[in-house]
Protein backbone atom coordinates (compact mmCIF):
# COMPACT_ATOMS: atom_id res chain seq x y z
CA UNK A 1 0.00 0.00 0.00
CA UNK A 2 2.85 2.15 0.99
CA UNK A 3 4.67 1.72 -2.01
CA UNK A 4 1.94 2.40 -4.12
CA UNK A 5 1.19 5.75 -2.41
CA UNK A 6 5.33 6.45 -3.34
CA UNK A 7 4.50 5.74 -6.88
CA UNK A 8 1.80 7.57 -6.69
CA UNK A 9 3.14 10.93 -5.35
CA UNK A 10 6.61 10.45 -7.51
CA UNK A 11 4.09 10.65 -10.63
CA UNK A 12 2.09 13.79 -9.31
CA UNK A 13 5.48 15.08 -8.63
CA UNK A 14 6.42 14.75 -12.14
CA UNK A 15 3.58 16.02 -13.87
CA UNK A 16 3.57 19.23 -11.86
CA UNK A 17 7.38 19.62 -13.03
CA UNK A 18 6.72 18.79 -16.49
CA UNK A 19 3.66 21.35 -16.20
CA UNK A 20 5.66 23.87 -14.18
CA UNK A 21 9.18 24.14 -15.85
CA UNK A 22 7.98 24.43 -19.21
CA UNK A 23 6.17 27.59 -17.99
CA UNK A 24 8.93 28.78 -16.83
CA UNK A 25 10.91 28.25 -19.51
CA UNK A 26 8.84 30.49 -21.44
CA UNK A 27 8.73 33.18 -19.16
CA UNK A 28 12.28 33.58 -19.18
CA UNK A 29 12.12 33.83 -22.99
CA UNK A 30 9.76 36.51 -22.58
CA UNK A 31 11.90 37.79 -19.85
CA UNK A 32 14.71 38.53 -22.14
CA UNK A 33 13.01 39.25 -25.21
CA UNK A 34 11.45 41.69 -23.16
CA UNK A 35 14.97 43.19 -22.42
CA UNK A 36 16.18 42.99 -26.13
CA UNK A 37 13.44 45.08 -26.65
CA UNK A 38 13.66 47.57 -23.76
CA UNK A 39 17.51 47.94 -24.87
CA UNK A 40 16.62 48.77 -28.60
CA UNK A 41 14.50 51.83 -27.53
CA UNK A 42 16.80 52.82 -25.28
CA UNK A 43 19.18 52.89 -28.04
CA UNK A 44 16.59 54.56 -29.97
CA UNK A 45 15.74 57.41 -27.37
CA UNK A 46 19.86 57.83 -26.75
CA UNK A 47 19.93 58.40 -31.11
CA UNK A 48 17.20 60.57 -31.26
CA UNK A 49 18.64 62.53 -28.67
CA UNK A 50 21.78 62.65 -29.96
CA UNK A 51 20.19 63.85 -33.35
CA UNK A 52 18.01 66.52 -32.06
CA UNK A 53 21.25 67.85 -30.10
CA UNK A 54 23.22 67.89 -33.60
CA UNK A 55 19.96 69.24 -35.25
CA UNK A 56 19.99 72.45 -32.62
CA UNK A 57 23.79 72.91 -33.16
CA UNK A 58 22.99 73.07 -36.86
CA UNK A 59 20.12 75.35 -36.54
CA UNK A 60 22.47 77.72 -34.15
CA UNK A 61 25.36 77.58 -37.00
CA UNK A 62 22.79 78.28 -39.03
CA UNK A 63 21.30 81.80 -37.63
CA UNK A 64 24.64 82.90 -36.55
CA UNK A 65 25.55 82.47 -40.17
CA UNK A 66 22.31 84.80 -41.46
CA UNK A 67 23.09 86.92 -38.92
CA UNK A 68 26.86 87.37 -39.46
CA UNK A 69 26.12 87.87 -43.47
CA UNK A 70 23.50 90.34 -42.82
CA UNK A 71 25.71 92.17 -40.50
CA UNK A 72 28.49 92.11 -43.39
CA UNK A 73 25.71 93.53 -46.02
CA UNK A 74 24.63 96.27 -43.93
CA UNK A 75 28.80 97.06 -42.87
CA UNK A 76 29.10 96.66 -46.97
CA UNK A 77 26.26 98.83 -48.03
CA UNK A 78 27.89 101.71 -45.68
CA UNK A 79 31.27 101.29 -46.42
CA UNK A 80 29.98 101.99 -50.35
CA UNK A 81 28.42 105.02 -49.13
CA UNK A 82 31.29 106.65 -47.85
CA UNK A 83 33.57 105.26 -50.72
CA UNK A 84 31.70 106.54 -53.69
CA UNK A 85 31.28 110.15 -51.20
CA UNK A 86 27.50 109.73 -51.17
CA UNK A 87 27.88 108.79 -47.08
CA UNK A 88 25.44 106.68 -44.58
CA UNK A 89 22.05 106.44 -45.50
CA UNK A 90 22.40 106.29 -49.31
CA UNK A 91 21.27 102.89 -51.08
CA UNK A 92 24.56 103.13 -53.39
CA UNK A 93 25.93 99.93 -55.59
CA UNK A 94 28.74 99.18 -57.68
CA UNK A 95 29.17 97.59 -60.67
CA UNK A 96 32.73 96.65 -61.69
CA UNK A 97 31.37 94.70 -64.57
CA UNK A 98 29.10 97.78 -66.10
CA UNK A 99 31.71 100.48 -64.29
CA UNK A 100 28.87 102.26 -63.16
CA UNK A 101 27.91 103.97 -59.47
CA UNK A 102 24.33 103.46 -58.73
CA UNK A 103 22.61 105.83 -56.17
CA UNK A 104 18.62 104.64 -55.69
CA UNK A 105 16.07 107.29 -54.47
CA UNK A 106 12.34 106.07 -53.09
CA UNK A 107 9.80 107.13 -55.14
CA UNK A 108 8.22 108.30 -51.93
CA UNK A 109 10.99 110.61 -51.36
CA UNK A 110 10.46 112.31 -54.86
CA UNK A 111 7.12 112.14 -55.52
CA UNK A 112 3.48 111.53 -54.24
CA UNK A 113 1.57 108.67 -55.17
CA UNK A 114 1.20 108.82 -59.00
CA UNK A 115 2.43 112.53 -59.57
CA UNK A 116 5.77 113.68 -61.24
CA UNK A 117 5.90 116.84 -59.32
CA UNK A 118 8.56 116.79 -57.12
CA UNK A 119 7.81 117.31 -53.22
CA UNK A 120 9.49 120.20 -51.24
CA UNK A 121 11.42 118.11 -49.06
CA UNK A 122 13.14 116.45 -51.54
CA UNK A 123 15.58 119.03 -52.31
CA UNK A 124 17.70 118.15 -49.61
CA UNK A 125 18.22 114.57 -51.14
CA UNK A 126 18.49 115.40 -54.34
CA UNK A 127 21.03 118.92 -53.76
CA UNK A 128 22.83 116.79 -51.57
CA UNK A 129 23.98 113.80 -54.99
CA UNK A 130 23.96 117.24 -56.69
CA UNK A 131 27.22 118.41 -54.87
CA UNK A 132 28.99 114.93 -54.95
CA UNK A 133 28.24 114.75 -58.39
CA UNK A 134 29.94 118.04 -58.84
CA UNK A 135 32.70 117.16 -56.77
CA UNK A 136 33.77 113.33 -57.09
CA UNK A 137 32.18 112.49 -60.91
CA UNK A 138 32.60 116.11 -62.86
CA UNK A 139 32.23 115.07 -66.40
CA UNK A 140 31.30 111.39 -65.86
CA UNK A 141 28.17 110.65 -68.22
CA UNK A 142 25.20 110.27 -65.89
CA UNK A 143 21.70 108.39 -66.38
CA UNK A 144 18.53 109.35 -64.51
CA UNK A 145 16.49 106.51 -64.70
CA UNK A 146 12.60 105.77 -63.46
CA UNK A 147 11.09 103.05 -62.36
CA UNK A 148 7.72 101.86 -61.41
CA UNK A 149 5.76 98.79 -59.88
CA UNK A 150 3.28 96.57 -62.67
CA UNK A 151 -0.07 98.24 -60.86
CA UNK A 152 -1.99 99.81 -64.29
CA UNK A 153 -2.14 103.56 -64.35
CA UNK A 154 -5.73 104.26 -63.94
CA UNK A 155 -6.25 107.83 -61.93
CA UNK A 156 -3.34 110.00 -63.27
CA UNK A 157 -2.96 111.59 -66.37
CA UNK A 158 -0.27 109.50 -67.56
CA UNK A 159 -0.59 106.62 -70.74
CA UNK A 160 0.97 104.00 -68.74
CA UNK A 161 4.03 102.92 -66.28
CA UNK A 162 6.64 104.04 -68.62
CA UNK A 163 5.18 107.52 -69.38
CA UNK A 164 5.20 108.00 -65.74
CA UNK A 165 8.69 106.55 -64.97
CA UNK A 166 10.13 108.83 -67.83
CA UNK A 167 8.50 111.64 -67.07
CA UNK A 168 9.89 111.74 -63.04
CA UNK A 169 13.24 110.86 -64.82
CA UNK A 170 12.91 114.29 -66.77
CA UNK A 171 11.84 115.94 -63.88
CA UNK A 172 15.10 115.05 -61.89
CA UNK A 173 17.22 115.85 -64.42
CA UNK A 174 15.87 119.40 -65.15
CA UNK A 175 16.56 119.68 -61.27
CA UNK A 176 20.05 118.87 -61.51
CA UNK A 177 20.60 120.51 -64.55
CA UNK A 178 19.00 123.58 -63.14
CA UNK A 179 21.45 123.38 -59.94
CA UNK A 180 24.76 122.91 -61.92
CA UNK A 181 25.06 120.00 -63.68
CA UNK A 182 25.92 119.90 -67.35
CA UNK A 183 23.15 119.06 -69.85
CA UNK A 184 25.35 117.50 -72.00
CA UNK A 185 26.57 115.09 -69.06
CA UNK A 186 23.21 113.81 -68.19
CA UNK A 187 19.72 111.95 -69.55
CA UNK A 188 16.64 111.07 -68.47
CA UNK A 189 15.64 107.22 -69.36
CA UNK A 190 12.33 105.77 -68.43
CA UNK A 191 11.70 101.64 -67.76
CA UNK A 192 8.31 101.95 -66.52
CA UNK A 193 8.22 98.28 -64.82
CA UNK A 194 9.94 96.02 -66.68
CA UNK A 195 13.36 95.98 -63.79
CA UNK A 196 11.96 95.23 -60.84
CA UNK A 197 14.29 94.40 -58.51
CA UNK A 198 11.52 93.18 -55.98
CA UNK A 199 8.04 90.99 -56.34
CA UNK A 200 4.96 93.03 -57.59
CA UNK A 201 2.94 90.70 -55.92
CA UNK A 202 3.69 92.08 -52.58
CA UNK A 203 3.14 95.90 -51.37
CA UNK A 204 6.28 96.21 -49.94
CA UNK A 205 7.82 94.70 -53.13
CA UNK A 206 6.04 97.30 -55.26
CA UNK A 207 7.37 99.83 -52.75
CA UNK A 208 11.33 98.48 -53.94
CA UNK A 209 10.01 98.91 -57.33
CA UNK A 210 9.28 102.27 -57.37
CA UNK A 211 12.48 104.30 -57.67
CA UNK A 212 14.45 106.86 -59.36
CA UNK A 213 18.28 105.64 -60.09
CA UNK A 214 20.78 107.82 -60.58
CA UNK A 215 23.58 105.88 -62.40
CA UNK A 216 26.93 107.19 -62.82
CA UNK A 217 29.50 105.89 -66.11
CA UNK A 218 32.91 106.00 -64.70
CA UNK A 219 34.33 104.41 -67.83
Amino acid sequence: MRATNKKTIILLICLASATFFPGCTDWKKKYKALNVEHENLKGLLEREKSEKGQLTEQFSQSRQTIEELQKQIAERKQTTAQATGFGEGYDVALSPQAGTVTVTISDKILFDSGKATLKKSSSTELDHIKSVLQSKYSGRQIDVVGHTDSEPIKKSPWKDNMQLSTERANVVVRYLVEHGIPQDNIRAVGRGDSQPVASNATASGKAKNRRVEIVVHMR
